[in-house]
């Protein structure tokens, strides 16, 4: 397996052959976040290009769930917290996620063959599918602070040890997401729309067993959980 890493801008401004396999990483917090929505019963959740169109989405379907990052704005019925959302009941519902970086970067490769979404809390899951996939080249989006995040470098370059087969331990890739500068602003509440549980709910090493597969479905961007055994 060919792995590389890559970030948002690359894949927009200097476009290629869409890559076979791509892995959009997003530790703090959207995928961390998608993944407590299908474990609170979400059906499937709807990637959003912008803000507009995702209250465009929510106007056209009053049941869905619209969230974004920051603070409460009108319109949204949640916000981009872990922490806040884990006590939500969307059992059969549709969810539609707008956030900075990591909704970007799954749209931006969504011309691959297959588009996984992924943080620490469905690493294990996400590297067996990459595994059984058996993809000869794989590009891991490395979402945050235009490709900088180290939360987020480190759990793809985790995901991509554990996808080769590599006796790769946690233990220092969480270390290095733990003192990312995402964590330290989430920690000091720097950032709006945080429950003080954020951080360590985003570094709950394989807290939940499916990985969560991004698709295209009547021009919408969706993301949904593939179960693994």
């Amino acid at each position: 397996m060919d792995t590389r890493f890559s970030n948002i801008a690359d894949l927009v401004e200097t476009p290629s052959e869409p890559p076979s396999v791509a892995v959009v990483i997003d530790v703090m917090r959207a995928y961390t976040v998608a993944a407590w929505a299908f474990a609170q019963g979400a059906e499937k959740i709807v990637l959003a290009e912008s803000l507009d169109e995702a209250l465009a989405l929510k106007a056209r379907h009053p049941d869905w769930v619209a969230l974004k990052d920051g603070p409460p704005a009108p319109g949204f019925d949640a916000v981009n917290s872990p922490g806040l959302l884990r006590s939500v009941d969307l059992g059969g519902r549709t969810v539609v996620q707008k956030t900075t970086a990591g909704t970007v970067g799954a749209l931006a490769v969504k011309g691959a063959r297959l588009v996984l979404c992924a943080g620490f809390v469905v690493a294990e899951a996400t590297a067996r599918l990459l595994r059984t996939h058996d993809a000869p080249d794989v590009v891991f989006v490395v979402t945050g602070e235009d490709g900088r995040a180290e939360e987020d470098l480190a759990c793809a370059q985790y995901i991509a040890g554990r996808a080769t087969g590599a006796g790769t331990d946690a233990a220092e890739f969480l270390r290095r997401a733990a003192a990312s500068r995402a964590a330290v602003e989430l920690a000091q509440g720097i950032r709006q729309g945080v429950h003080p549980d954020d951080v360590a709910l985003c570094l709950e090493l394989d807290r939940f067993p499916f990985a969560m597969v991004a698709a295209l479905e009547d021009s919408l961007m969706v993301l949904r959980p593939h179960a693994m055994p």
